[in-house]
């Protein structure tokens, strides 16, 4: 049986009371997910029991989780993330996602901050050049002692909010410098190179998600990133854990599920977001909601909306 140092169990008898101390702030506070509250960029979610899978859309952001558990799928790459895990997504990412730990007593509670990327680029102009570059576009740790207090400070700040506007920005460079130094350093690293390779696919990326209902060529596209098609190819699926025509096919759904919430009617949302073939549409919709178009808005309509999993 492995021993615990003295040491390791004082470090996590404190991340437990700052968890626990976090909790009553998000408790108090949280907005449902909503940005632009009293510390621009936060936003605090709070789930008082599991959910289904929920399709969404993760912009570039950095979550704490200070209670409970989710799972999500980002391709083909399954995450699960819980209490003192940290996700970062550098990018723009299709994903579906399920609480699997909450109750009335001890809901999920996750923090999310949008990403600053001119923040994370000054602070790059103070640091020593960072280790081999990589193309992943998200990750899941652990927080540090040192991490969890940066958080721990800048959440305080829903309890003082007349010093939000001179100790915010502070925090969120200190958390930034945090992650920096840490792990998933190289992630955000490479997000704010503007030549990096990450960089490249992010640019193929918002042409996809500006253009989603258009055709979609490859080679196109890897000539907009400055790449070979089979080097883009390989970098966006490292950075997106999916193909290029995964990821359009994932929008496209998503889209299609707001208009059918209004319309009701499968072929003009079908077509409406660029398939040629209706029940081909029908087919994918189900694989990927479990549920044949119509009969799913329906049902989110009986809902009031459609779920999403932008809450992280």
């Amino acid at each position: 049986m492995a021993l615990v140092s003295p040491g390791c169990r004082a470090n996590l008898a404190v991340m437990h009371e700052q968890l626990d101390h976090l909790c009553d702030i998000a408790l108090r506070h949280h907005d449902d997910g909503r940005r632009g509250g009293v510390i621009p960029r936060l936003a605090m979610h709070v789930s008082g029991a599991p959910t289904g899978a929920m399709p969404g859309m993760y912009e570039p952001m950095i979550c704490i989780v200070l209670q409970g558990a989710k799972q999500v799928m980002i391709g083909d790459q399954a995450l699960r993330y819980g209490a003192a895990d940290q996700l970062i997504a550098s990018i723009d990412l299709p994903v579906s996602g399920c609480v699997v730990e909450a109750s009335a007593d001890k809901p999920y509670i996750i923090v999310s901050m949008a990403l600053n990327q001119d923040a994370v680029t000054s602070l790059l102009t103070e640091l020593p050049p960072g280790a081999e570059e990589q193309t992943a576009g998200f990750a899941v740790g652990r927080v540090t002692p040192q991490l969890l207090d940066s958080w721990a400070r800048l959440l305080a700040l829903f309890d003082a909010p007349e010093d939000v506007p001179v100790l915010a920005p502070m925090l969120e460079r200190e958390i930034l410098y945090r992650i920096l130094q840490g792990p998933q350093g190289g992630l955000l690293r490479q997000a704010a190179i503007a030549d990096s390779r990450l960089s490249q696919v992010r640019t193929a990326i918002g042409w996809i998600r500006t253009h989603f209902d258009k055709p979609l060529r490859v080679e196109a596209l890897a000539g907009l990133a400055g790449m070979s098609p089979a080097s883009f190819h390989r970098h966006f699926k490292a950075a997106t854990a999916m193909s290029p025509l995964q990821y359009q096919k994932s929008l496209r759904l998503q889209q299609a599920r707001r208009l059918l919430v209004a319309s009701a009617d499968a072929s003009r949302a079908a077509y409406s977001v660029g398939y040629e073939s209706a029940s081909q549409f029908s087919r994918e919709y189900a694989r990927m909601f479990g549920t044949p178009p119509a009969r799913d808005a329906e049902r989110l309509r009986g809902q009031g909306g459609v779920e999403v999993a932008n809450a992280a």
